[in-house]
């Protein structure tokens, strides 16, 4: 496999509202464009407990998944796979908040190979594409230290207001990025849309589940809340240490991401008139405006417009990306850089 891949839509089933702001980047319509708030894009990942949702499929009929474990030197790289072996290592989505997700965090690479037996826990980062409403926000980290036991409490009691007002609440906007390390709580208010990276997992303890989710059980995935709580970080976070404002910086390439971010996966916003080289990488690029072409040394050449998302391969070789466009590379991290 060689040749870039222009990717449909994959929107597996949530348990909260959104999607709008997906179908107007894809330009799509109908009456179900509300529904669906995460686009799971170039995903080797299932849903938490389930065979193949969340899975993206290719032209040919294959899962991306299968094709990856089929040829992972083409698909990623020599040097990533004596380290990731055939995972990608990333999973990126569209998400776009339709309301308030719940509070909730996610677990270390250690803890889930523990309880989960995964090589991968899931820390993200979310770079903000657009936003509606007055107020959007993100919710990252607690404000200060908070005492394990209280927190038990307003898990058992469901104590929404406490757990929410003990976060940092931040205004948001185009153009800003937000890293969320494994074990932060957090959550997106609603109006928020972003691209998510993440470690290829669907590791979520929601400690917020009741208006959410059918049962406690589903919060902390069958291993207990006692035993999930000890995932959670209870420190105060600054949490201007954990975003980056990028809107106003000028160039055709721009690090989205806290220099923190590296060791997990990478993104830069790519704006490339006239033209811009790109070196070879399992890549995911989302084109957020404009008109352009990929053309790669192995792969051939690729008209792209607003809403395309795209898979390209490592064997794609080096690549140009031309013409008036605003796009969001997504990359899992170097081989070597992990912390």
């Amino acid at each position: 496999m060689t040749a870039p891949i222009k990717l449909p839509a994959n929107q597996p089933p949530q348990f909260y509202r959104g999607g709008a702001a997906i179908a107007a980047l894809r330009g799509a319509s109908g009456p179900d464009t509300a529904y669906g708030p995460e686009d799971w894009v170039a995903s080797t990942t299932t849903r938490y407990g389930q065979a193949e949702s969340g899975l993206t499929p290719l032209p040919d009929g294959r899962w991306l998944r299968d094709a990856v474990h089929a040829d992972p030197a083409a698909w990623l790289g020599e040097a990533h796979v004596a380290e990731f072996a055939d995972s990608t290592a990333l999973l990126v989505k569209l998400l776009d908040a339709g309301q308030r997700l719940p509070v909730h965090f996610h677990p270390s690479d250690g803890f889930a190979r523990r309880h989960f037996d995964s090589h991968f826990g899931k820390t993200e980062a979310w770079i903000v594409v657009g936003t509606s409403g007055d107020d959007p926000r993100v919710y990252p980290g607690f404000r200060e230290r908070t005492d394990p036991a209280t927190i038990g409490a307003w898990v058992r009691d469901q104590d929404t207001d406490a757990m929410l007002g003990a976060l940092n609440s931040v205004s948001v906007s185009t153009g800003d990025a937000v890293f969320i390390p494994a074990g932060l709580p957090h959550a997106i208010g609603e109006g928020v849309f972003v691209v998510e990276l993440q470690q290829p997992t669907d590791f979520s303890l929601t400690i917020e589940w009741r208006n959410f989710l059918d049962s406690p059980e589903k919060g902390h995935l069958g291993i207990g809340f006692d035993t999930a709580l000890k995932a959670l970080d209870t420190t105060g976070h600054d949490p201007e240490t954990l975003i980056r404002r990028t809107a106003e910086e000028p160039g055709q390439r721009v690090e989205l991401l806290v220099p923190g971010a590296a060791g997990f996966f990478r993104a830069d916003r790519l704006r490339p008139d006239p033209a811009l080289a790109l070196d070879p990488s399992f890549t995911v690029l989302v084109v957020l405006d404009g008109q352009g072409r990929l053309r790669t040394e192995h792969g051939g050449e690729l008209p792209l417009g607003r809403g395309d998302t795209v898979v390209v391969p490592y064997a794609a070789g080096q690549s140009e990306l031309s013409g008036g466009l605003t796009v969001i590379r997504c990359r899992p991290p170097a081989p070597g850089g992990r912390p």
